[in-house]
């Protein structure tokens, strides 16, 4: 099968490799019907994090189990699928916590798990899923492209910019600053309105993005970043700052932005992942009162809710794929997204 392996800083490419095939009884393949390329991709795409050679990439998928375990009972073949970007057994402590990504035997795509074995990355024509009857999520299959990218987004960056608004404590009467133009941050914007927010401002200085975060209920967007982008929210939030400020890029600036940005007594929802190392200013918090909660997003937990708006047609998440690319091209797919050409590719087998 066709599937994106690394070969090096900025190689990354689309090669045979072989077929997966079941090895535990819980197992079930998948076949992909659409993956795509995560803002997280990029760190080792750059070099951030270490250039991991010969890795098999993507995280974020859905498709149609082909094959099934003996032990699983709840997916036959022919079920249409999405798949967390994280896989859990369902059964341990931090799983029936609703801690997902914390599952004592997490399955990370493209990694390995605790018993040596190797999973698939999503990029990918198939991919094996671990504790398939607890991982996977069974949806309607999309009639049309604009579903398929909607039905993507809850594998990842939709349920991420959720968690961010979730963990912060997004709702009603709430002015909500967002930091961060990727397909997190405006997927924390739409969040944010689905959760009742009074005033969602917007911080992008890339017109496209902005397009979209307008679309996705933003009541203003700024372009500005840094010291004149915590001057502008204060301004408009009387002088204090926003209720919530949601970080989801993962650097240092973006954090020091979203924590000078938030009221006394607010709260920091960051969802990005840490690109190199940041840290917080604790004594800072201490005397602000300021709460900076989060972390790696337990997507699966937030699927079932999510789902039923997204088939409801209530809400349109995957707006933020505005590039469609078959597999082939992954190259092209990553390119494009490191050089802000693209918010988010989707990728065909």
């Amino acid at each position: 099968m066709l599937a994106t392996v690394v070969h090096g800083l900025k190689d990354f490419r689309a090669e045979e490799v072989p077929d997966p095939v079941l090895v535990h009884p819980t197992d079930a393949i998948v076949k992909v019907a659409a993956a795509c390329v995560c803002g997280s991709d990029l760190w080792p795409y750059r070099g951030v994090n270490g250039v991991p050679v010969g890795k098999h990439m993507g995280h974020e998928f859905v498709g149609t189990v082909t094959e099934v375990g003996d032990a699983v009972t709840g997916l036959t073949p022919g079920d249409f699928v999405i798949a967390p970007f994280a896989g859990s057994c369902g059964t341990c402590v931090n799983c029936r916590n609703g801690i997902f990504t914390s599952c004592e035997n997490v399955v990370w795509w493209g990694g390995a798990n605790a018993d040596g074995t190797m999973n698939d990355g999503a990029q990918g024509e198939f991919v094996r899923v671990p504790f398939a009857d607890a991982t996977l999520v069974t949806a309607p299959a999309p009639e049309s492209e604009d579903q398929l990218k909607d039905l993507l987004t809850l594998s990842d960056v939709f349920g991420t910019g959720h968690h961010a608004a979730v963990s912060a404590g997004v709702g009603p009467d709430t002015t909500v600053a967002v930091v961060g133009d990727g397909a997190v941050g405006l997927s924390a914007v739409l969040a944010a309105k689905r959760l009742g927010a009074r005033h969602v401002i917007a911080l992008s200085t890339h017109a496209p993005r902005q397009a979209v975060a307008r679309e996705f209920g933003a009541d203003e967007v700024l372009a500005l970043r840094g010291d004149d982008a915590v001057a502008a929210v204060r301004e408009r939030t009387s002088g204090v700052g926003a209720d919530v400020v949601l970080e989801c890029v993962g650097t240092q600036q973006a954090m020091d932005q979203a924590i000078a940005s938030t009221r006394p007594g607010g709260a920091v929802g960051f969802v990005g992942v840490p690109a190199g190392g940041s840290t917080i200013p604790v004594r800072s918090l201490f005397g602000t009162n300021v709460r900076v909660t989060g972390g790696v997003a337990p997507v699966r937990a937030y699927i079932p809710d999510l789902l039923e708006d997204v088939v409801a047609g209530r809400i349109h998440p995957g707006r933020v794929f505005d590039l469609v690319l078959p597999l082939a091209d992954v190259a092209e797919a990553y390119a494009a997204m490191d050089e802000r050409r693209a918010i988010k590719v989707m990728l065909v087998p």
